[in-house]
């Protein structure tokens, strides 16, 4: 992948475990693409970034 530049991001055993299973679902070669999928989709829908990032999520609390 051409301009990788490989981070670490921590991130909630439950966000790893979906990760993982939508790649597995979708074909993909890791989880670590289903989040660049995640975060391409993000890029390409700017119409949908207030109800992406503004939106309050509790999961966890």
């Amino acid at each position: 992948m051409s301009g990788a530049v490989e981070k670490t991001v921590t991130l909630k055993d439950r966000q790893m475990t979906y990760l993982q299973e939508m790649a597995d679902k979708h074909g993909l070669a890791d989880a670590s693409k289903a989040l660049r999928c995640l975060i391409d989709f993000s890029i390409s829908n700017a119409a949908e970034e207030s109800r992406i990032f503004t939106e309050i999520r509790c999961n966890d609390c």
